[in-house]
């Protein structure tokens, strides 16, 4: 790998060298390492591009890293990625895409990731998507994830995307069954002309589930954020819907959620808010000695933290 590929692995996955552990790490639509554990395997899809992470019932304390970096101007790809997690597990699974575009093409990674996941176990998975390059290209990633978590388990997913994405479309579906629950925190900044679309779709099958879906974003410049969720209480469940946004310049943000009880026992709830930096929060900071500019990215690296 060469040292754009390593600084675009270091933003989305904090790695500086190889990692302990499982993983599958691709450069520019290629392979360039992969090691699997005791407990974890990966292995190459037959029939299209992609992995099978297969992790044993049982496996507690172990990691999974499997970014992917682009850094060729022009580059399409389009990954599929399945992870099957046994019964009683605890790992963690650091996903994720970087993309440096110097050219006049737009390069674009496209992926989805399928989570099937058995009982009383416990996945924390993290996602970052980052851009940078000076070239007219443009940088685009369209990630969808899709999960099914078993009896009692809980799933944890983190999705961070602060900088250099021109366009993405962010699709996460889940279906809960008895006891399970999933919690789902966003943090999005998009500023110039970029584009977001996230969307969020629950179902609360399962007797006892629960949904937690978080969002906080900035929009700056002329940027534009779309954010829909929608939860459905298809039993005796608890669900829980908010999108937090900080407009500025001349962006735009639209928050739409959603929730359906289709259960006497459902208990949902959505928020949605959306303004500017407060004044006075402004105000407060530079009588500190921080300069306008300095107090905004202050207020914004708080909100985003």
């Amino acid at each position: 790998m060469d040292e754009i590929q390593k600084n675009l692995l270091e933003q989305v996955a904090g790695l500086h060298e190889m990692p302990a552990g499982a993983y599958n790490i691709r450069a520019n639509g290629q392979s360039v390492g992969r090691s699997g554990t005791a407990h974890i395997d990966i292995v190459t899809k037959n029939d299209r591009q992609g992995i099978d992470i297969i992790i044993k019932p049982g496996t507690k304390n172990e990691s999974v890293h499997i970014p992917v970096v682009l850094s060729q101007s022009g580059l399409t790809e389009m990954v599929y990625n399945d992870f099957h997690v046994g019964d009683d597990c605890d790992v963690t699974i650091v996903a994720g895409c970087g993309i440096h575009n110097s050219g006049d093409s737009d390069s674009r990674h496209d992926g989805i990731h399928a989570f099937y996941i058995g009982k009383n176990s416990h996945v924390k998975y993290v996602e970052k998507h980052y851009g940078s390059g000076d070239g007219r290209g443009g940088r685009i990633m369209n990630p969808e994830t899709r999960v099914e978590v078993g009896e009692n388990s809980f799933m944890e997913m983190e999705t961070v995307q602060i900088k250099g994405v021109d366009s993405t479309r962010r699709l996460t579906s889940a279906r809960l069954a008895d006891g399970a629950r999933i919690i789902v925190t966003e943090k999005l900044m998009t500023h110039g002309n970029q584009v977001a679309e996230t969307s969020f779709r629950v179902e609360l099958d399962g007797a006892g589930s629960s949904a937690n879906i978080i969002s906080r974003s900035v929009a700056r410049d002329d940027s534009r954020q779309v954010f829909y969720s929608k939860i459905n209480g298809n039993n005796r469940c608890k669900g829980h819907s908010e999108c937090d946004g900080i407009i500025m310049d001349r962006a735009r943000i639209s928050a739409v959620p959603e929730i359906t009880a289709a259960d006497l026992d459902a208990e949902l709830i959505h928020e949605a808010a959306i303004g500017k930096i407060a004044g006075d929060q402004i105000t407060k900071l530079m009588t500190l000695g921080l300069s306008e500019e300095e107090a905004e990215a202050h207020i914004v690296n708080g909100f985003l933290k």
